[in-house]
């Protein structure tokens, strides 16, 4: 069960971000935003085959599984439940994304310390902000791994997915998914984003937590 769930949270990663990014930077209107859309893409699928690369492959793409399948590198049973895994966490990330365009109040306009003020509302901020930390702690968790790390790539997997997650935050929340990052110029600012701080304590608190329970579930040995 361990790498169905690796394969649910990994096409989650692949589906939210990629697409997300491609929400976020309005892909399409000219080539910067289909070359951040792209560059997402590929950002997620080095962030989880850091991350759960030795716990399912990776696959995180029915077609990758039945190609698997068909020369032989998987078995029948697996590759239907890899496939059901893979759909159900693009049909989750999706009704997330839903969540985070559907609760954006007002277009983003940013802060001058960024990270700090709710751009688009609390819940909004809250939702982003949960989601986003719990990503990046994840891969921290897998990437870091004493048996299931990625040894000295780890740092590169878990910088490449900060700027991963940045591509669909920043829209958002100025992406902080980090409650020090966002104390020290709150303190300076005041204001709303003074008041808004507890979002970006709370919510990456609830992330972190969240990625550490689904990593213990997924290095377990049992």
């Amino acid at each position: 069960m361990k790498k169905y769930l690796a394969e649910l949270v990994g096409t989650f990663v692949l589906t939210l971000f990629g697409c997300g990014t491609a929400v976020s930077l309005n892909c399409g209107v000219d080539m910067a935003s289909v070359v951040g859309t792209a560059l997402a893409f590929g950002l997620a699928v080095v962030a989880m085959a850091y991350t759960i690369g030795g716990i399912s492959g990776c696959h995180i793409n029915p077609a990758i599984t039945i190609g698997c399948l068909v020369s032989g590198r998987i078995s029948g049973k697996d590759a239907v439940g890899y496939i059901v895994a893979q759909v159900i966490g693009a049909v989750l990330a999706s009704a997330v994304l839903y969540a985070m365009v559907t609760t954006a109040t007002i277009p983003a306009v940013g802060t001058a310390t960024g990270a700090n003020a709710c751009n688009m509302g609390v819940a909004n901020g809250v939702l982003v902000e949960v989601v986003l930390t719990f990503v990046f702690v994840l891969v921290v968790l897998g990437t870091t791994d004493a048996k299931k790390g990625a040894g000295n790539f780890a740092g590169l997997a878990i910088g490449l997915s900060l700027v991963l997650i940045h591509l669909v935050g920043i829209h958002y929340t100025g992406t902080s998914v980090n409650p020090a990052r966002s104390i020290g110029p709150a303190l300076f600012e005041g204001g709303q984003a003074l008041a808004d701080l507890w979002v970006f304590i709370v919510a990456p608190t609830v992330g972190a937590v969240l990625s550490a329970v689904v990593w213990k579930v997924l290095a377990s040995d049992k």
